[in-house]
């Protein structure tokens, strides 16, 4: 029997009552099962944290001493048990370590994809699909109107812009993921990195990952059109508001986050509607509960056929 409090939302995030644990809190807890290493899944400070090893070793790079006090590094489809559940971490496709978490408890099976997508990506593990009897998603983008181009089509539109470009994105994921395809698709582009994200970098060479030529940015050498291309987090974009010679841009699903009308570059690392359905499709669930955004389109899209649950 599906149980309708097995998670529930707190004040410090998805709570499993059953087994006294979290899932991506947003407070530090005692215990906390981390989905993957970004920081509005990922908070410092946790007691217990049961994470895979890119998740952990991202996190001691922004955290340092204060990322946890004591870790346990779960290798994908290795289960573990936190009081009577048994859990399972699979990839989620979003960024090295990302898992979604299987839970299995009294014969039903729960997974929670913390944030997931579909879409190719040289710089972190494919996702992987398993069943479930209720699938707990995010619905970041779980709109019909939103449909992500593909992010090669859009990687290639760089190829036509011939000044110097300041790229904004973030520096965990996405900043990586656009080297690489930039360095496949648009070759002819000189990368050069802010240094926070140089770190970041560091640490996805360390994990086997080869993101391919970048370069620490030099600000003499973008002071010539030469086809560089200045890679910065949003905190810098947002600095260079009024910057003069250069092209900004700003990779992202979001609409709001383009900085322009003429030169969009939609690069979204979250599923979009189709993916979704796709989702739905493989895991074969007897109930959807929706997360991180709006489940009113899913809900009215299977409310002849599938129970779903708006839980944020």
């Amino acid at each position: 029997m599906i149980l309708d409090d097995f998670i529930t939302l707190t004040a410090n995030g998805l709570y499993c009552r059953y087994a006294d644990f979290y899932l991506d809190p947003q407070q530090p807890v005692s215990q906390a099962v981390i989905s993957h290493a970004h920081a509005d899944h990922a908070v410092s400070g946790n007691k217990n944290v049961y994470a895979t090893a890119p998740t952990l070793a991202f996190m001691q790079l922004r955290y340092g001493k204060n990322a946890f006090k004591v870790s346990y590094t779960i290798p994908y489809h290795e289960p573990f048990t936190i009081g009577g559940v048994q859990l399972t971490f699979i990839s989620a496709g979003h960024m090295p370590g990302s898992a979604q978490v299987l839970m299995e408890y009294k014969g039903v099976r729960y997974l929670y994809t913390g944030d997931y997508k579909l879409q190719a990506d040289d710089t972190c593990e494919p996702i992987e699909f398993t069943q479930a009897n209720v699938l707990i998603t995010e619905s970041t983008f779980a709109d019909p109107a939103t449909q992500h181009p593909d992010p090669v089509t859009e990687i290639k539109k760089l190829a036509d812009i011939k000044v110097n470009i300041l790229l904004g994105a973030y520096g965990l994921g996405k900043s990586q993921r656009l080297i690489s395809l930039i360095n496949r698709y648009v070759p002819q582009k000189i990368i050069l990195v802010h240094h926070r994200i140089m770190p970041i970098n560091a640490v996805y060479k360390s994990l086997g990952y080869d993101l391919g030529a970048h370069q620490l940015y030099n600000r003499k050498l973008m002071k010539e059109q030469k086809e560089y291309i200045y890679l910065v987090p949003p905190f810098t974009f947002d600095s260079y508001l009024r910057a003069t010679g250069v092209k900004r841009l700003f990779a992202s699903g979001w609409k709001n986050l383009q900085a322009n009308e003429q030169d969009t570059l939609f690069i979204s690392d979250h599923v979009d509607w189709n993916d979704i359905l796709q989702m739905v499709n493989h895991v074969q669930p007897q109930q959807i509960w929706t997360l991180h955004g709006d489940g009113r389109q899913l809900k009215k899209h299977f409310e002849n056929d599938i129970f779903v649950k708006i839980m944020a």
